[in-house]
């Protein structure tokens, strides 16, 4: 192989895995009472709906004291920074979500959230589980598929 010809293959596979490379999922929830969100990131851009302390949303971009946001159905806001915290919550997306004593759907049944109750986030099991903490502090297990913002 001509040395043209493997330097260009050398940038292409380093181009491909640097491209498809996977970059891990940031998600932010709302710290304050309630946040408002925008469609630009000014105090002067148009108000588009207020969310509930907990809410939880994946962060895209920071841009000085702005972060953009995704909700759990595709949206795109712009919130205040100051209204966003690192501390993870989840929301159950079922109807009526089980919470399980142990990572496994035949363990005990602890207790049951209703859809849109937030979760604190504790760690995740890496087998699709993720441990989770109801604000009242009881503590279980519920599949990461199950819920927004794990």
């Amino acid at each position: 192989m001509k040395p043209a010809n493997s330097m260009r293959c050398i940038a292409l596979f380093v181009l491909f895995f640097s491209a498809s490379g996977v970059h891990a999922v940031e998600y932010v929830s709302v710290s304050e009472s309630n946040a408002i969100l925008y469609d630009a990131p000014s105090i002067h851009a148009k108000k588009l709906f207020v969310v509930n302390r907990y809410m939880p949303f994946e962060q895209i971009v920071t841009l000085d004291s702005w972060v953009k946001v995704r909700d759990r159905s595709g949206g795109l806001y712009w919130v205040e920074k100051h209204a966003l915290s690192n501390k993870r919550y989840v929301f159950a997306l079922l109807p009526l979500l089980d919470v399980h004593a142990e990572p496994d759907f035949k363990s005990p049944r602890l207790f049951q959230v209703r859809q849109q109750v937030a979760l604190e986030r504790i760690d995740s099991t890496g087998t699709g589980w993720i441990r989770v903490r109801h604000l009242d502090g009881n503590m279980g297990y519920v599949r990461s598929t199950e819920v927004w913002g794990g």
